[in-house]
């Protein structure tokens, strides 16, 4: 299990053997870089032992607190401050701890494991039962997949998720008994318990549901600007080279242009790539920006054989996730690798600010709620007949056509449906009949999350669903898996929890003002950005697949969805279905096939029990 961890930590590993527990570790060094600090580590009493995967980014304060209290250390690692705080206070340390994290910490003592995940999932977690009463974990599947209790078998619940909307859900893998531990959850194995105890940390939901009284629009706009200045002078703490990702766009810029505040722009380095296809390509934007700031900026338009190179992104980003933009995310990180090895982006300022167009749509639906259903079914129906495809990035067919469809499930599966690659009704079709049938709704994560805040906006309940289903188990895991294939760390200063409890608190209307996203982010930099860049539309980090899929991959593809293990699961005149509509225009179906095609090469590799060497955090057994 440790030598498939090495892309994500090539600097160091180990393991350890200690009784009923086996812990192991692949190190990134990122905070001090001396062996002292290497992993599994111990404290001074050797009854707690901690692996660790992420940053603490105020462990210098907690560290200082600690020593106070009588506390010495042997580092100068936030290991050893997450070591020494449990042993202080227990479970409660996990409200000290701001950061990104997935930890294990061997209590000798107790004679219990204590595992804990970050509060939004930056960093992964997942486990499962090795068939022998005990428990396997580790950061990816295929380090849990070296064990020899853990079995292939695709889980049919895991596989719904992943053709509805390219990526699974909640607690779901593609792996039967293979689970995620959830975001702001932590968990406690006790010999001979069984099933681990799982319990939630940490709620964001009630800072929707309690709205702080602010003096004005404008201090709460200087207040946004003082906490991401302060959550990106965190972020920036590394004994390593450091840089960021800057697209153009408003979130990557308002961080690049904090990091320049901080130390100066000529100690920034940012990075960025784009694409031939010129609806897909945002370099221009990012050299704009780059240039407005006097910040050491680098680029690369990506221009190679990708019926070679996704397979290999498949193989080395572990368990599928069919989010088009894995791949430039993918180069970026090997561009960025080639300076850095740590890399602040902009993720999560979206979801907790109110910058997706499906926040739009959602206000659209909100104000035409008064059609009828029939009527918005009939015209759904005239737009697929009459519109063409366009395969223009997020084109503005599309996202008719999507909410036509969607117009008539109510608010809360309506905004889920925005997320939909393949309807209830065409996975039927798609799937094998021994395959398919009676399968739990696949949206019900999204309506779960939606009733813990009921009582909240619309458009609060929107945004806090995405915060708990499409960030953690998309956005958040895409990153790490593209990153950490390159032993590249990315930060997020924007899912700061301090920054993310405020903007939750803001009223609805200076998130999304009329039809403007991301108003009193706008707001808080318009003394630092140009107009050009906060009133820039927002186009996304996607690739241009749909294209790829009429030319580069189009072979590579059809093989792969027309044979292979993935006919084991799905019917291939279905398949052809989408083949032929996608190639004659009469339908954009570039996400559908992705997903398939992803999915496809994975199951090869799985059935054929081939698997690179990529990382896990630890193993337990």
């Amino acid at each position: 299990m440790n030598n498939r961890m090495i892309h994500r930590g090539p600097d160091a590993g180990a393991v350890m053997v200690r009784g009923p527990v086996a812990l192991g570790h692949r190190r990134l060094s990122i905070l001090d870089l001396s062996s002292a600090a290497n992993q599994p580590m111990a404290d001074d009493t050797g009854q707690n032992w901690i692996v660790f995967n992420g940053e603490i980014y105020n462990f210098a304060e907690i560290r200082h607190e600690l020593e106070a209290s009588g506390s010495r250390f042997r580092t100068h690692s936030d290991t050893e401050v997450i070591l020494e705080a449990y042993r202080r206070w227990g479970a409660d340390c996990l409200h000290r701890l701001n950061g990104m994290f997935a930890f294990a910490i061997w209590d000798e003592r107790r004679h219990e494991l204590f595992a804990a995940r970050d509060r939004f999932g930056e960093k992964p977690f997942l486990f499962a039962p090795d068939g022998n009463g005990g428990w396997v974990f580790a950061s990816e599947a295929n380090a849990l997949l070296a064990h020899p209790g853990v079995e292939r078998r695709i889980d049919r619940r895991g596989l719904a998720q992943y053709l509805t909307l390219n990526y699974t859900l909640s607690d779901a893998t593609l792996l039967e008994g293979v689970r995620k531990l959830p975001p702001a959850h932590f968990m406690v194995w006790r010999k001979g318990r069984g099933e681990p105890e799982i319990y939630r940390y940490w709620d964001l939901g009630g800072h929707f549901r309690n709205k702080r009284r602010h003096v004005s629009e404008a201090a709460a706009a200087d207040e946004l600007a003082e906490l991401i200045d302060d959550s990106v002078r965190l972020r920036m703490v590394a004994d390593v080279p450091i840089g960021a990702f800057l697209s153009g766009g408003i979130d990557s810029s308002t961080i690049a242009a904090a990091m320049s505040r901080q130390v100066g722009s000529d100690f920034v380095k940012t990075f960025s790539i784009g694409f031939s296809e010129r609806s897909y390509s945002e370099v221009d934007e990012a050299r704009f920006m780059a240039d407005y700031l006097g910040v050491d900026h680098r680029d690369r338009i990506i221009d190679v054989d990708m019926a070679t190179t996704l397979p290999e992104i498949v193989k080395l980003c572990d368990e599928p996730i069919a989010d088009s933009s894995i791949i430039p995310v993918y180069f970026l990180a090997d561009l960025a690798r080639e300076r850095v090895t740590v890399c602040l982006s902009g993720d999560g300022g979206d979801e907790l600010l109110g910058g997706y167009e499906t926040y739009v749509a959602d206000k659209l639906l909100h104000h035409s709620r008064w059609l009828p259903r029939q009527m918005t079914s009939v015209m759904a129906e005239v737009a697929e007949r009459l519109i063409p495809a366009s395969f223009a990035k997020v084109s503005l067919d599309y996202k008719l056509k999507q909410f036509l469809r969607g117009h008539g499930l109510g608010p809360d599966r309506a905004h889920a449906f925005w997320r939909v690659i393949v309807g209830e009704e065409e996975r039927q079709v798609l799937l094998r009949p021994e395959v398919g049938g009676d399968i739990e709704d696949v949206l019900s994560p999204f309506i779960d999350a939606a009733a813990e805040v009921a009582d909240c906006h619309y458009l609060d309940r929107a945004m806090y669903v995405d915060i708990k289903t499409w960030l953690p188990n998309d956005i958040l895991a895409k990153v790490d898996r593209a990153t950490m294939a390159h032993s590249l760390e990315a930060r997020a200063p924007f899912l700061d929890h301090r920054l993310a409890e405020f903007a939750a608190s803001l009223p609805v209307d200076w998130k999304l003002r009329r039809f403007r996203t991301k108003h009193l982010l706008k707001e808080a930099q318009r003394r630092y950005l140009p107009g050009q860049v906060l009133d820039r539309k927002k186009r996304g980090f996607n690739a241009p697949v749909s294209h790829w899929f009429s030319g580069r991959l189009r072979d590579l593809a059809a093989d792969v969805t027309r044979s292979g293990k993935l006919t084991e699961w799905v019917r291939p005149e279905a398949v052809d279905v989408l083949w032929s509509d996608h190639l004659a225009g009469r339908r954009e179906n570039g996400l559908r096939l992705f997903g398939l095609t992803y999915l496809g090469l994975w199951l090869d590799a799985l059935g054929g029990g081939q698997h690179h060497d990529f990382g896990g955090h630890s193993g337990l057994q």
